[in-house]
């Protein structure tokens, strides 16, 4: 099985350029927002570990941007319950898809959590700045802030990009994103 990863900055388009491949997807943003609504579990360990902004379940998307923006460590303390609990969703979906010809891996921490095997097939998504800002600023429950700190998790996009097989420049015009994906599928899938 071949394992296409997306890479690229917050609000590049991954979510949009995976669903092109019209591969499994494996899409991290999702599995975390699951974890959030419906592991108790997680609601628990953050409720013991800041308590000051986690009072009930299920964890509301404003205690989190109010968690990360209080204090740079709690980030890390939230990625430290969240982070296995996503890595073994990801272990389940790779063993639920092994007979597959390939699948898609949407995963923002790909590089920075070591996920990419040597065999991964990697693909920078690259898109204007002007763009991107114009996109994440109509995201539900925006916080600069939040982005500006989620940005500093991440690697620099050069070495992102440098690290990649691919290069899809997405101006989020859908029959350019699928020329460019169906590009690449058929480099990868011969």
């Amino acid at each position: 099985m071949i394992r296409i990863a997306l890479v690229g900055d917050i609000g590049s388009g991954k979510t949009f350029i995976s669903k092109l491949f019209k591969l499994p997807v494996f899409n991290a943003d999702k599995i975390v927002a699951k974890i959030y609504y419906k592991n108790r579990n997680v609601n628990l360990l953050l409720k013991k570990k800041l308590p000051n902004f986690f009072t009930r379940f299920p964890i509301k998307k404003k205690e989190l941007i109010n968690a990360i923006i209080s204090n740079d460590k709690n980030i890390k303390i939230i990625s430290e319950i969240v982070h296995p609990k996503v890595n073994r969703e990801l272990q389940k979906f790779i063993k639920k898809n092994n007979h597959k010809e390939a699948v898609v891996l949407d995963i923002p921490l790909y590089l920075e959590k070591k996920l990419n095997r040597k065999k991964d097939v990697i693909v920078f998504i690259q898109s204007s700045r002007k763009e991107i800002s114009k996109r994440v600023k109509k995201r539900k429950n925006f916080n600069k802030l939040v982005i500006t700190k989620l940005k500093k998790l991440q690697l620099p996009l050069s070495y992102k990009k440098k690290k990649s097989h691919f290069v899809i420049k997405n101006n989020f015009k859908l029959n350019l994103a699928r020329k460019s994906v169906k590009d690449i599928l058929n480099r990868v899938l011969r």
